[in-house]
C-alpha cells in the first residue's frame, strides 16, 4: 500500500520541472523547521487542519495554533491572530478560505517566517507570489505540509 501512495506522490510532485524543483527545495527546508504557526487550526478533531497540526506536533515540530475562537488546541496556547504570537516562527501554515488568504499573507509578512504555506483548498494566488518573494520569503501553494513531510522527510522504513 505504501508504494502505491509513494508512486502517486512522486507522479504528482515531480510532474513538471517547476514542481520537481519546488519538491527538492521543500525536502531540504522541512528538516530545518522548528516552529509552525497554523492559521485556522480547528478545534474539531475531524477537520483536516486539526489532523495536520496533530501530525506535525507528533513529528517533533512546535505548533502554534492561531484561531480567535479557542484558548487552547492540541494542548497548545491558541492566539487570536499572527500579531499576537509571542515567538518567532519558521513557517506560517494557512488553512483559511481563499477569500481571506491575502489578509493572512499580509499578516504573515509582518512576522519573521521564512515561508508562508497555503494548504490545499486555499486556492491559488499568483498575485501574492511576487509580493512574498520581494519580501525575501517563499510562498508555497497547493501542497500539504503533512504529505510533504511524510513522503520527503519522515523515515519511510518505519
Amino acid at each position: 500500500m505504501n508504494s502505491t501512495f509513494q508512486a502517486w506522490y512522486e507522479r504528482k510532485m515531480y510532474a513538471t520541472e517547476a514542481l520537481s524543483a519546488e519538491t527538492g527545495w521543500v525536502q531540504q527546508f522541512l528538516p530545518e523547521v522548528r516552529t509552525i504557526a497554523i492559521v485556522g487550526l480547528s478545534k474539531n478533531p475531524t477537520k483536516d487542519s486539526h489532523f495536520v497540526g496533530r501530525y506535525l506536533q507528533r513529528a517533533g515540530y512546535t505548533i502554534i495554533p492561531v484561531n480567535p475562537t479557542a484558548d487552547e488546541i492540541l494542548g497548545e496556547t491558541c492566539y487570536p491572530d499572527l500579531a499576537s504570537v509571542p515567538v518567532p516562527v519558521d513557517v506560517v501554515n494557512v488553512f483559511m478560505k481563499p477569500a481571506l488568504i491575502s489578509v493572512v499573507v499580509e499578516a504573515a509578512l509582518e512576522t519573521e517566517a521564512r515561508v508562508i504555506w497555503l494548504q490545499l483548498g486555499t486556492g491559488e494566488h499568483p498575485e501574492l507570489s511576487e509580493k512574498v518573494s520581494d519580501a525575501g520569503r517563499r510562498l508555497i501553494q497547493k501542497r500539504c505540509i503533512k504529505a510533504d513531510h511524510q513522503f520527503l522527510v519522515r523515515d519511510l522504513t518505519v
